[in-house]
């Protein structure tokens, strides 16, 4: 079967459940603008919100957060924040340890993408996604212009084509 034809098929599924984690020792619902961009992107695509949270970058918070995720029946789970490299960046690593098939493309595109803006410093980005169970997850930076660039560019294109697959 052709991409188009994966596609289309995944067109057909209509709205997916995605939940929305926010990483930030400082951001509320008030001040976060990524959660705010995202949750009005996944309206207009008319997707549903199983879960929108934001926890401060500790590993623990991070784990209860996605398993609430799990747990609320998200198809796809998207995480902004802690994927840098600084000494309170752990986003990755938690996440990474429960990704069961990774899809290190996501990362790599990512960074690609990020280059253009960002220069040499789309380097320092962990940006990862991958599948856990029947979920797809997605940990990208926490930069405003990084959560644009991964969702208009890799993610929103992509998002009923990754759950058909998952669903076959």
């Amino acid at each position: 079967m052709s991409v188009e034809q994966h596609k289309s098929e995944g067109e057909s599924l209509g709205a997916i459940s995605v939940a929305l984690v926010t990483v930030s020792d400082t951001r509320t619902p008030e001040t976060d603008t990524n959660g705010q961009y995202l949750l009005q992107a996944l309206a207009e695509a008319k997707h549903s919100i199983a879960l929108y949270t934001i926890v401060p970058d500790e590993p623990e918070q991070v784990l209860l957060a996605l398993d609430a995720a799990l747990d609320a029946g998200a198809q796809v789970i998207l995480f902004n924040g802690g994927t840098g490299i600084a000494a309170r960046d752990t986003t990755f690593e938690t996440l990474s340890g429960r990704i069961e098939r990774p899809l290190p493309g996501f990362g790599e595109l990512f960074r690609m993408l990020s280059y253009e803006q960002v220069g040499s410093a789309a380097m320092l980005s962990r940006a990862t996604a991958g599948v856990i169970g029947r979920s797809i997850l997605f940990a990208m930076p926490g930069s405003h212009k990084a959560v644009q660039l991964a969702w208009e560019k890799l993610i929103a294109p992509e998002l009923g084509h990754l759950v058909g697959q998952l669903s076959q």
